[in-house]
């Protein structure tokens, strides 16, 4: 039996091959034999507008008024968002806004505070 890699993320010794990729059951990571090692530099940061990092909890606010999908409500310019939580995809950014509710934003159109 050929000994597997501690996970290069939280270095779990329980990893498994599913396929072509690693994976540890603990905090779900998958990568390629022969990756390198995951570090917080490597993973992708999100900037607002203004080139600034965004971080879990920051306090923004709207740069642009935006149209909220599926209704006639606007997100209006200088509208303060408390408490953000960064996520993955094309809309990084999960809040709440005060008289509209959960939302997504794009951190292009926010400006940290």
């Amino acid at each position: 039996m050929s000994e597997l890699p501690p996970c290069v993320k939280c270095q779990s010794p329980y990893t498994y091959e599913d396929g072509s990729l690693f994976v540890c059951p603990e905090c779900a990571h998958e990568w390629a034999p022969g990756a390198p090692a995951a570090d917080e530099a490597d993973e992708a940061q999100i900037k607002d507008a203004n080139g600034n990092l965004l971080q879990d909890g920051d306090t923004v606010t709207v740069i642009k008024d935006l149209k909220v999908k599926g209704s006639s409500l606007v997100v209006k310019v200088g509208t303060k968002v408390k408490n953000i939580r960064l996520v993955g995809g094309d809309h990084d950014i999960d809040c709440k806004i005060d008289g509209i509710g959960a939302m997504k934003l794009k951190s292009g159109f926010v400006k940290k505070i």
